[in-house]
């Protein structure tokens, strides 16, 4: 079993499935009973390692323990007395383990309807049961049962000496999670151990996994909802996408008890949130006509666009009405600059005359016209964006020109979320705002109305995803080039007797590669700088507005439990968990600037728990 990093669940899931494998080899007599008990001891005997994080030992108990329900009677049977000696051995250790992440991981903090139990503890329980039943279980295929007189006379063999190999500061080992509880230990048959279930839904996630992608060009809509499904998508966009299927027939009267609510609370945001993932579907009329009026409150606004220059009153119409003109009659770029060289910039006194700094209302006076003039479609919003990009640059050649170019699209397209998504993603891909400038908007006050909506988050994360696979992309070229160079130099020895003109041509290639590589180095440090830029805005953000949150609340007397408060923190968490791979490069930084011990306890435990989870 050759070392190997476990990034991710389902390395980890591979090893454990291999070690259960080679577990029920021993029924077949083909493994000796003692070296299998020898190497589970082996994998125990890590918990007694010091300086080592956690999950490293969790890891490791979590592969015996997962597998002695396939072979847990026949070790009993031959080597009790070992036996006993490692699930002791075990049982102490898991008395002693740091629990600090399970909060972070629970899918509801309620033990009702059921407990969240952690995985450890969880399979532990499961195990000491299968032992009082003395290892009696009926749901285990085992087919080399029928061969069993010719299977007993077989050679057995002995695995060969394993030793765990030693933690290094750049491993990764499988993240600890808290099982989600569909039944109850008292809904199975008192003969059914829910050990046995995970094996069978991995199998149907594969089994579904394998028929949505040969059949996903025949069967998209109907295969995705089932992948969806299975892998416990967000119900929201799993029920718009069910509703959209049966012509968004449903029975709305059922949830008619939402109304009395406050819009914030999770019953009426949930039946906003599918409303607007269903307009996405279809369109804003179609959602009005099939929802009873008396859920009007919950209904998405109608997607049209907000100008501000239809109305004569506005100061500034007459310079948008001459903007429009001018890219009515295809002006260029730089026609544009010109005509907007007149507008006056709000921030600047008139005797000022040093040089154009940011103003605001030029980006207003064109943007707006821009947007208004593409607003038939996505496709014509992304030509225009594309037609006057230079246009766009220059007015944001400044973060706060960024972050007001932002604004403004935000305050057009108010009203279609959806518009404004794509628009975003299109600036930024075109790299007229940068991904730190999103966050800063998307934690402004402006933006402080639609804070707890889904489509914010979904931007957010899609800034950060686009982040992260920026810096893959350059990391990839770097080592591409590492590599080339490598193969070059390994090369020139090989072929060192040949003429004098070939050994030129290749130091030649090699000083090219060289200056290469240092050009891509540069990009990496620069790109990873952004990276951790990035995330030093969004935590800061979100501990500003928490902190300001709870001193609000501590001024006032009032409980902090608010229902901002709870989608706030848990939108921390949920950035933690989704982007911990990257997040962990930069724990260092984050502690020392960000999450330092004068922190408000609340906001800290979060991070306190993530750390919980690789310590």
């Amino acid at each position: 079993m050759s070392r190997r990093r476990h990034s991710d669940e389902g390395d980890g899931e591979w090893v454990s499935m291999l070690v259960r494998f080679l577990s029920d080899l021993v029924n077949c007599h083909v493994i000796a009973a003692p070296s299998m008990v020898a190497m589970f001891e082996n994998f125990v005997s890590v918990t007694q390692e010091e300086d080592i994080p956690q999950v490293r030992s969790d890891w490791y108990v979590y592969a015996v323990l997962s597998s002695l329900a396939w072979v847990g009677k026949e070790l009993y049977e031959k080597k009790d007395v070992e036996m006993d000696r490692l699930l002791n051995q075990i049982e102490g250790y898991l008395k002693g383990r740091q629990k600090t992440h399970v909060s972070m991981l629970q899918v509801w903090t309620a033990e009702k309807p059921h407990p969240q139990e952690e995985y450890l503890d969880c399979v532990w329980a499961q195990v000491q049961k299968l032992k009082k039943d003395r290892w009696q279980e009926r749901h285990i295929l085992r087919p080399y049962i029928a061969f069993d007189s010719v299977l007993c006379e077989a050679l057995q063999h002995n695995l060969p000496p394993f030793t765990p190999p030693a933690h290094s500061d750049d491993a990764v080992y499988p993240m600890p999670h808290v099982v989600f509880r569909m039944f109850d230990y008292t809904d199975a048959p008192e003969t059914f151990n829910l050990i046995f279930i995970k094996p069978f839904l991995i199998t149907v996630k594969r089994d579904v996994s394998s028929i949505y992608f040969r059949g996903l060009r025949n069967f998209k809509a109907v295969v995705l909802l089932m992948w969806w499904i299975i892998l416990c998508f967000r119900l929201i966009n799993w029920f718009s996408h069910h509703l959209s299927n049966f012509q968004f027939r449903w029975s709305w009267d059922d949830w008619a008890d939402c109304l009395t609510q406050d819009i914030e609370k999770p019953k009426p945001k949930f039946v906003k949130e599918v409303l607007e993932k269903c307009m996405r579907l279809s369109y804003h009329q179609r959602i009005v006509d099939i929802v009873p009026s008396s859920f009007s409150a919950l209904i998405p606004a109608n997607p049209v666009c907000s100008y501000k220059y239809e109305e004569e009153t506005e100061l500034s119409t007459p310079m948008a009405t001459t903007v429009s003109n001018a890219i009515k009659n295809r002006a260029s770029n730089e026609e544009i600059l010109i005509v907007l060289k007149d507008v006056p910039n709000p921030n600047q006194d008139e005797d000022d005359d040093e040089g154009d700094g940011f103003n605001p209302l030029k980006i207003e006076v064109f943007l707006q016209t821009l947007l208004h003039l593409a607003a038939k479609s996505f496709s014509h919003s992304f030509s225009a964006l594309a037609k006057f990009h230079e246009v766009l640059k220059n007015l944001t050649d400044s973060d706060e020109g960024k972050l007001h170019i932002l604004r403004v699209l935000y305050e057009f397209w108010r009203n279609h979320p959806q518009m404004t998504s794509v628009l975003v993603d299109k600036l930024i891909r075109t790299q007229i705002v940068d991904c730190a400038a999103v966050a800063n908007w998307i934690f402004s006050p402006e933006m402080a109305h639609d804070f707890t909506r889904f489509y914010v988050w979904e931007i957010l994360h899609s800034t950060i995803r686009k982040m992260n696979k920026h810096v893959q992309k350059i990391q990839k070229e770097l080592d591409e080039a590492k590599e080339k160079l490598e193969k070059q130099q390994n090369k020139k020895q090989r072929d060192s007797g040949d003429e004098e003109d070939m050994e030129k041509n290749s130091e030649d290639e090699e000083g090219q590669l060289e200056e290469q590589i240092e050009r891509l180095q540069e990009k990496v440090e620069s790109a990873q700088s952004e990276q951790k830029n990035l995330f030093l805005v969004i935590f800061q953000r979100f501990i500003m507005l928490l902190t300001e949150h709870l001193v609000r609340c501590e001024t006032s007397g009032v409980d902090i439990n608010t229902t901002w408060y709870k989608n706030c923190i848990e939108r921390l968490q949920q950035i933690f968990l989704m982007h911990y791979v990257i997040i962990q490069q930069y724990m260092g930084t984050l502690e020392n600037l960000l999450f330092t011990a004068e922190l408000d306890h609340h906001i800290l435990a979060v991070y306190q728990q993530f750390c919980a989870l690789q310590l």
